[in-house]
């Protein structure tokens, strides 16, 4: 985490906004952050360190793979989620065993892949982390976050090879000459109170109310581009979807 935040000090402007609770401290709970970038979880780690969340993660299987990065992600507790695979289905009872055993926050993308929408506002977003909050009955706190797409273009499909990977380290270089500001806000917890993991519908009603918290705390964030980003990464691809929560 140390080395974390001299990377993103050395790289851009850190602005956070809001905070965890006394109450919420030291107790279970999912940090549900909108995902528009390669690199942003440095960004949001960066953010936690600093107010003094200990977090871990939920993370794609195929980082867990990577000799170095792997290690750590076990030895910090993070929690693994293969996709496309029956495990990708038992994450979810990986993460509520993983809150009651362990009280360190999980940060958690509710819309499971890099932000494709062509604004960057939050995409619909899947019910897995709404899941999550239900069948583990904790709370859910909102984490908006913008400027993070800045600091690494979305690049190739498959970071395989040197000719994939270079414009993206070209990018990271761009970024730490501009010194783009990132920005983060930790919201208010989300209420699920009246709703039920086992009540049908709840698990997509829970989702709904997640993605607008964290879209409502996004929107001040980039209230300079409302409409999108005036940071253009031709890289990118675009799905197409307008976010439904704009």
């Amino acid at each position: 985490m140390r080395v974390d935040r001299a990377v993103v000090a050395a790289t851009a402007r850190l602005e956070i906004t809001g905070d965890l609770s006394a109450e919420l401290r030291d107790k279970p709970l999912l940090l549900a952050a909108n995902h528009i970038g390669n690199v942003d979880v440095l960004v949001l780690l960066a953010a936690c360190q600093r107010r003094g969340i200990a977090v871990r993660f939920l993370a794609t299987g195929g980082l867990f793979d990577i000799p170095v990065l792997g290690r750590i992600l076990r030895q910090s507790g993070s929690i693994r989620a293969d996709r496309h695979t029956k495990s990708a289905t038992a994450a979810l009872r990986h993460v509520v065993d993983a809150l009651g055993d362990d009280q360190r926050p999980v940060l958690v993308y509710p819309e499971g892949r890099v932000c494709l929408e062509a604004g960057i506002w939050p995409e619909r977003g899947k019910t897995g982390v709404a899941r999550m909050a239900l069948a583990a009955d904790v709370p859910v706190v909102p984490v908006s976050q913008w400027g993070a797409h800045e600091l690494m273009c979305y690049g190739k499909p498959l970071a395989d090879n040197a000719l994939n990977v270079l414009p993206m380290i070209a990018s990271w270089l761009r970024a730490v000459r501009r010194r783009p500001t990132l920005k983060v806000h930790f919201g208010t917890p989300v209420d699920l109170t009246d709703l039920s993991a086992d009540r049908p519908g709840d698990a997509t009603r829970a989702r709904d109310r997640i993605m607008r918290a964290i879209s409502a705390g996004l929107a001040p964030l980039r209230a300079t581009e409302p409409d999108g980003p005036h940071h253009r990464d031709p890289t990118r691809p675009v799905s197409g979807k307008r976010s439904p929560w704009r």
